[in-house]
């Protein structure tokens, strides 16, 4: 097994408050979080305990007002704490960032009331959160969703399945999208259902390649019932609001790509200064050599874009294009490097006794949440070309 302890990434910090906010997040990294990752994910387990400790130091709601109970911090730090947590588990990494998506509509276009009676458990209470938006029929395409909310006097009635729900079935409350107009974008609002709403129900997690610790699963609704009170923004708002968080979410998928690879190269770097072959590490040919050196480019090029799109964010410029860019960038890269992981480590780097397998069967998942990176591209393009023709 290698012996070289990885070095902690050099990180650009805007204040000293983030320097101690990253120095917590990596020693409850090391304690809690990476000597249980492989064990865990191997068996199944969702570590439900670790996230009542990371909302316990403040970690589930960072990039919220502290009016709130959120952390104030801008994004540019939130998503570092982000990559800190899915190097040592992308499970929880992943799983802090889908909070953070599900806090997104409240947050963001909630009423002050709204706010005040729920952000607070949401952001550190304990609450775990989830965000509904894809439906079995509807991924890419999420505006055809067929999930419908119908007004029954003060109340909303919601009937249908969403899909691919990370949290599903375990979350204390959801961000659902429902159709409550007629067809297409504008006939979408937003809702907060509380997890135990009566006619809620989660079904069998999925049986995934990798994150098998992270419970994706099918909600379905059955006539649930949620007062007005817990609409949030306007009605037909919902699909504006979705897109508005997915902006943000990308980044945080961004970030945890990120995460993943750093874990892979600090893996293949150690192996690869401790194995020897011919008499020698196996760090000293040059084929490896150049491999290492382009699995760190490509991370380090990946963190320069999420970062430059998340300052912009912070600057409250528009950063949509640079958030498609940054997720794209950084999980097509990740797919590279534990790829390369892989490789490097041999026969040992396709066995479960080494965790490369593992970063590379994450990595790929990276890829195909929060929009695919043709999604992404699509994006991109209709950024610099406008819309395609009809």
């Amino acid at each position: 097994m290698p012996d070289r302890a990885p070095q902690p990434v050099d990180r650009q910090l805007p204040t000293e408050e983030a320097r101690d906010l990253i120095s917590l997040v990596r020693e409850i990294a090391q304690r809690e979080i990476a000597p249980y990752a492989a064990e865990e994910e191997d068996a199944g387990r969702f570590p439900r305990e670790l996230f009542g400790l990371l909302s316990e130091s403040g970690l589930l709601g960072l990039p919220y007002d502290s009016e709130h109970g959120g952390g104030d911090q801008p994004y540019e730090v939130y998503l570092q704490v982000l990559e800190e947590l899915a190097a040592a588990r992308l499970t929880v990494g992943l799983g802090v960032s889908v909070h953070s998506l599900a806090c997104h509509a409240l947050a963001t276009y909630g009423t002050k009331e709204q706010q005040v009676e729920h952000l607070p458990a949401m952001l550190g209470g304990g609450l775990l959160g989830a965000y509904c938006l894809s439906e079995p029929s509807s991924g890419s395409d999420a505006a055809s969703l067929r999930t419908r909310a119908v007004r029954d006097g003060d109340d909303w009635v919601i009937n249908g399945t969403k899909a691919w729900i990370t949290h599903g079935g375990i979350a204390d409350f959801y961000t659902v999208m429902a159709r409550t107009g007629g067809e297409g974008s504008r006939g979408i609002t937003a809702f907060l259902v509380p997890g135990d709403a009566e006619g809620l129900s989660g079904a069998a997690p999925e049986k995934k390649m990798g994150m098998k610790g992270s419970p994706t699963a099918q909600v379905h609704f059955d006539g649930v019932r949620v007062p007005d009170s817990r609409r949030l923004g306007e009605e037909g708002q919902g699909f504006a609001i979705a897109l508005s968080a997915l902006d943000s979410g990308r980044l945080g998928i961004a970030a945890c790509a990120i995460g993943v690879a750093q874990a892979a190269l600090d893996e293949a770097v150690a192996y690869a200064t401790s194995r020897r072959q011919f008499g020698r590490p196996i760090a000293d040919f040059q084929g490896l050599r150049f491999m290492l050196a382009d699995m760190a480019t490509r991370i380090e090029a990946g963190r320069a874009l999420y970062l430059s799109a998340a300052r912009l964010r912070d600057a409250g410029r528009p950063f949509s294009k640079q958030a498609a860019m940054a997720k794209l960038l950084c999980t097509d890269n990740a797919m590279q490097v534990t790829t390369d992981a892989v490789q490097i480590l041999g026969g040992y780097g396709y066995t479960a006794d080494f965790p490369a397998e593992r970063y590379m069967r994450e990595a790929k998942v990276l890829q195909i949440v929060e929009g695919t990176n043709q999604i992404q591209r699509m994006v991109i393009a209709r950024h610099l070309a406008g819309p395609e023709s009809r």
